[in-house]
């Protein structure tokens, strides 16, 4: 099928990597972006009308606990380690694959309906997941969460490498996978290594929650004698491809290690003042070169996910905590949730619209009065838009959401099904 979009305000990247909007066409061929341009003379299967719309790469959740919607508003107002040993752990310990499967389905709802084209993810029944995902149309890079310090450690690595092995460049190369250790205090560094060579030995990469609260780095010390950061370096961990959650509480010796390891950090801004985690450096990481992605956790520590709430966020807390408006730049916050989300991912063909790119492209509706007037589109994505603007979501080149109505799935059923479950998961 092919795709012609015209006359939108098309948001691209310069030879220097810098972002600016101009009026054009797109003209999409299968799953990829044959041409950008002005008044581009071709015919194609579907037109789309892109006059008062602004064309975007697709936005990309770096990381996010898709199951997890089944938990929205069960557990809010208390600290990391009480949410999770409390709250969240008893009652995913009742989660069935059928709850996974729907959880996973209301996430993907919701993240297409925001513009949303591809995500990360830890959890678990993750065969079910993908099997969502693969209905859905999104795309996805999915990893096993992996746990060291209950059950059998060597069974679960067994299934993680088993669901690499089956799911890997699937759904027509929609789905990748990675390695998911939890975190350096569920997962001691013998088993990181064990890890590590698994993940070599299928040619993936980690995807892992770090530094992520005081309490995690001050237990870590104890343990260990050095940073969760210097553990994941000494275990091997970083030599791979790692996209690394969270990262809020770092010396600028970690942040150094980062850097010089090419390790790709996830900032979750509203998840981390929720839960009282604290504020990323996020200014010093891209002030050292880091690819700072955006992610917006799961849906029990948010309550939502939203990618453009997570861009404003990320824009204006920085500027307030460090009392400088020049911080984070509306530039750099669409990156994060575009470009660099997409090489958090792996993505190396997603992020960019441009010729020979996946074709993965949201429509934004700027015929809205916070969007007005046409001065800055840019800024109008940070600081004005909401998910409620996106018009249409192509991803892979396929039509997945036209006209605020997602074609892959069945909302009202979703819905059925995810509150039924609900009530016989929270029940006592």
């Amino acid at each position: 099928m092919s795709i012609l979009i015209k006359n939108a305000s098309i948001l691209s990247f310069d030879n220097g990597g810098e972002l600016s909007c101009f009026e054009g066409d797109i003209f999409v061929k299968g799953d990829i972006i044959e041409n950008v341009g002005r008044e581009l003379n071709v015919e194609a299967d579907v037109v789309i009308d892109g006059k008062d719309k602004a064309a975007v790469p697709g936005f990309v959740n770096a990381h996010t606990h898709a199951a997890m919607t089944l938990f929205r508003g069960y557990a809010d107002d208390m600290s990391l380690d009480i949410w999770l040993n409390e709250k969240i752990w008893p009652v995913e310990a009742k989660l069935t694959p059928e709850d996974v499967y729907w959880g996973v389905k209301l996430a993907v709802l919701e993240m297409i309906k925001g513009g949303i084209t591809a995500y990360g993810d830890m959890y678990f029944f993750m065969d079910e997941e993908a099997e969502a995902v693969k209905e859905a149309g999104i795309r996805a890079s999915l990893s096993v969460g992996l746990i060291a310090v209950s059950g059998d450690p060597s069974k679960k690595l067994k299934e993680a490498e088993n669901f690499v092995a089956r799911w890997n460049g699937e759904a027509e190369g929609r789905i990748t996978a990675m390695f998911g250790p939890h975190a350096p205090y569920t997962c001691p560094p013998d088993f990181l290594k064990e890890v590590v060579s698994a993940a070599e030995q299928y040619g993936v990469g980690i995807h892992t929650h770090l530094a992520e609260t005081k309490k995690e780095v001050e237990d870590i010390y104890k343990l260990y004698g050095k940073s969760p950061v210097e553990v994941y370096e000494e275990a091997g961990v970083l030599d791979l491809h790692v996209l690394a959650a969270h990262c809020v509480h770092l010396t600028s010796k970690d942040i150094e290690i980062l850097k010089n390891n090419g390790v790709f950090v996830v900032h979750n801004p509203q998840s981390n003042l929720k839960l009282g985690s604290g504020v990323a450096p996020v200014p010093e990481m891209l002030k050292r070169g880091i690819s700072v992605a955006l992610g917006t956790d799961g849906a029990a520590s948010n309550n939502n996910l939203d990618i453009f709430e997570e861009m404003r966020t990320a824009a204006l807390l920085h500027k307030g905590v460090n009392c400088n408006p020049t911080l984070v730049t509306a530039s750099e916050a669409v990156k994060m949730a575009t470009l660099w989300g997409a090489e958090a991912l792996g993505l190396k063909n997603v992020g960019r619209i441009e010729p020979g790119k996946k074709a993965d492209i949201v429509l934004l509706d700027f015929n809205a009065p916070h969007l007005q007037p046409k001065i800055d589109n840019l800024a109008h994505i940070v600081y004005s838009a909401g998910s409620a603007d996106v018009d249409t979501v192509i991803i892979d080149g396929k039509i997945v959401m036209r006209d605020r109505e997602v074609l892959t799935l069945d909302e009202e059923r979703i819905f059925q099904e995810v509150q039924k479950r609900v009530q016989r998961l929270i029940s006592n």
